[in-house]
């Protein structure tokens, strides 16, 4: 059977590890390469792997990259059904196969000895050459590969060649909701690994809320020695256990203790963020505080490079969300690029971290032969996983592992969740599809109504496993066209049964591809097989505009919720850990769109999940359509947002617009009335 075509996972890497960067020499191969694409297997030229070989009547292509958006062949959107013959393993003969080929140097000072060259993203399968000699072949587009090159690397003029595939056997497990493309998309490097250095580690920093104290033990290949200079620790042997004072880490305050793990032959810098997650009287928590997740579904785009996303494309993502309130990202469906939660860690989201899998195209053929449950696929499955939380493990905003998407159900997959529980047993196993619950440690539902998550909330399912278990809406909200709707209503839920713990609204961004001077969606490059616009149902745009949609969302979830009444107003902390201490609260009044009067609200600080009334200022006589707008913001600037920052605010009618008769006569701006805001025309000056 020919590689493209084997179910079994890719072949000659070393094992998966966690990603991170080191002192030891590195090498980006990113860049431009030499690129020929030719329409099937069988028509891609022998001998590429050669050093010989002629490439000069090639084209160049940057590397990281699609083909498609580069003007080979075209890009196809999907949602469920495959775009060729559902027939597994086998692929279309008529399989684009893209060989690309690069030439380096090594820098003078590059050490003799181990190295790896790392891929850390390649649609949709692999074959890998340095200088003449294979190295293997990696399947998994969205998960890291690394192969051993040191004994092949030569000072001057390797030659690295890449023959990627468009389909695959592993296209079967990547039947996500997006935009079908091929290339190397993410970093090439080339690793210096030094004798006696870190191949790979596992920080493992929990927090104990009752005592304060974090404890942080590394597990690690080499004798290192763990130094966090904040904390005084220096030079600490990292297996032993050490416990400290410390702030922990979350999403609303992401603490991180920047140290370094050593030995004699390797630096490597860490971010250690401490943090502890459980499941207790059937809800999810961190650091013993119940969360309630605000978040979304995040797939990797960019309207004109596809996959590719750079570092500041994924910052601009995580600013726009923790400005609008967002707290959680389910990195639907894949792991996203390692730069993205590291972004996470830095600013503050709980993330899902999701599996590259998704078997959604057997739905139709009511799951027969789905590879969830067949046995060639086994390996597959798991390889997926092992890499998705090899990679992650040192991430504190990773609190959930998640085992994929949409995928049925089955033994391939109660396996991938034995397999991390087991690794991994101070995070929770995530997967919708477990619908009896039978192997996941979380309740998972998609699109459930209002009633139906009221129903969850009552305890009223008749599944015991189920009842016992934190309820999540892994999608729910559709920002389609008009959408999302009925939020408000699913926030009340939420905040009234303590096991209902929030959600993820699909989706962030729209996947439109710039086309001239529109974005484009199915349908709009000629596909047979399209599902048309249901790729643009994102709460922003595609150049990350926000919707409409985002800004009803953002007021919706806002952490600081105000309300007016006759007595005064009404400040309420919805955060799950910190106070109000970091905000300002003010005022400002309107007489027919004028500021006529302004101030600060003296208000005390509020802990989370409390509230407390404050009077109203006393306002002005005013003699038009007046309004009171209350604002809380932020006191000082913080690393996702400048100084005044609104994170809450109310405003309230006071006064309607009288006729223009009476618009002489001057009324004062008196209390609003309960429920509400409105002050009746005839109200007494």
């Amino acid at each position: 059977m020919s590689y493209v075509e084997d179910p079994a996972p890719g072949h000659g890497s070393v094992p998966p590890r966690a990603a991170f960067t080191s002192d030891a020499p590195a090498l980006s191969l990113s860049g431009t390469w030499r690129f020929r694409l030719s329409p099937a297997v069988a028509a891609a030229p022998a001998g590429v792997e050669r050093d010989d070989f002629d490439d000069s009547a090639w084209d160049e292509l940057p590397v990281p990259s699609m083909w498609q958006l580069h003007g080979y062949g075209k890009p196809a959107y999907t949602n469920v059904h495959y775009p060729f013959p559902v027939d597994p393993p086998h692929v279309p003969s008529d399989n684009p196969t893209g060989d690309h080929r690069r030439r380096f140097d090594l820098p003078a000072s590059w050490p003799a000895g181990p190295a790896v060259l790392r891929f850390d993203g390649i649609d949709s399968c692999a074959r890998i050459w340095l200088n003449g000699t294979e190295l293997g072949v990696t399947k998994g587009s969205r998960l890291p590969s690394e192969f051993e090159v040191g004994p092949l690397l030569r000072p001057r003029d390797n030659v690295l060649a890449v023959r990627v595939h468009q389909w695959s056997a592993g296209s079967y497990l990547e039947d996500q909701d997006m935009w079908w493309l091929s290339g190397i998309f993410r970093d090439v490097t080339l690793l210096a690994r030094p004798a006696g250095g870190i191949g790979d580690y596992w920080v493992r920093a929990d927090y104990d809320h009752t005592t304060g104290l974090g404890t942080v033990r590394v597990e690690t290949d080499a004798d290192a020695l763990l130094s966090i200079p904040e904390l005084g620790v220096s030079d600490h042997p990292a297996g032993l256990p050490l416990a400290l004072p410390v702030e922990p880490w979350s999403a609303e305050s992401p603490r991180l203790y920047d140290g370094s793990l050593s030995t004699a032959a390797e630096r490597v810098p860490v971010r250690i963020g401490f943090r502890t997650v459980t499941i207790d009287d059937g809800q999810l928590k961190v650091n013993g505080r119940r969360l309630l997740l605000r978040g979304v579904n995040r797939h990797e785009h960019h309207p004109r490079t596809g996959r590719v996303v750079p570092r500041d494309v994924a910052l601009a993502d995580v600013l726009l969300m923790k400005r609008h309130h967002v707290n959680a990202v389910r990195t639907s469906h894949y792991p996203p690029d390692p730069a993205f939660l590291e972004l996470c860690d830095e600013y503050g989201l709980w993330v899902i971290d999701e599996c590259d899998l998704e078997t959604h195209g057997f739905g139709p053929l009511d799951w027969e032969g789905n590879p969830s449950a067949e046995p060639l696929w086994a390996d597959a499955y798991l390889d997926r996983m092992r890499r998705t939380v090899e990679r992650d493990k040192n991430r504190p905003s990773v609190i959930l592992w998640s085992l994929g998407n949409e995928s049925h159900t089955g033994p391939n997959l109660e396996r991938m969740a034995e397999w991390t529980r087991h690794r991994d047993p101070t995070r929770p196993v995530h997967y919708e599809g477990d619908h009896e619950c039978s192997y996941v440690d979380v309740h998972s539902r998609m699109y459930a109504t209002h009633a139906e998550v009221e129903s969850i909330g009552l305890r009223e399912d008749g599944n015991a496993r189920r009842r016992d278990l934190p309820f999540l809406l892994c999608e729910y909200g559709h920002a389609m066209g008009n959408g999302p709707g009925g939020l408000l209503e699913y926030r009340e839920l939420f905040e009234r049964y303590p096991n209902c713990q929030g959600g993820f609204v699909w989706e962030w961004l729209d996947h439109g591809l710039l086309a001239g001077d529109h974005f484009a969606y199915g349908g709009d490059f000629g596909e047979t097989i399209h599902d048309g616009n249901f790729v643009i149902d994102g709460l922003v745009f595609p150049d990350r505009t926000p919707s409409p949609g985002l800004g009803e969302f953002a007021k919706i979830i806002e952490p600081v919720r105000i309300e007016t009444g006759p007595d005064g107003i009404r400040v309420s902390n919805h955060y799950d850990f910190v106070s109000t201490a970091h905000l300002t609260f003010t005022w400002v009044l309107e007489d027919e769109g004028i500021t006529v009067a302004d101030g600060v609200l003296d208000v005390p600080v509020v802990h989370s999940g409390q509230s407390v009334g404050v009077p109203l200022p006393r306002l002005p006589v005013t003699g038009g359509e007046t309004w009171l707008t209350v604002s809380a913001s932020l006191t000082s600037a913080a690393a996702w947002a400048p100084a005044g920052h609104v994170v809450g605010w109310v405003s309230c009618r006071c006064r309607p617009r009288p006729p223009s008769s009476d618009r002489r006569v001057a009324a004062r701006c008196s209390a609003p009335q309960a429920g509400c805001c409105w002050v009746p025309a005839s109200s007494t000056p």
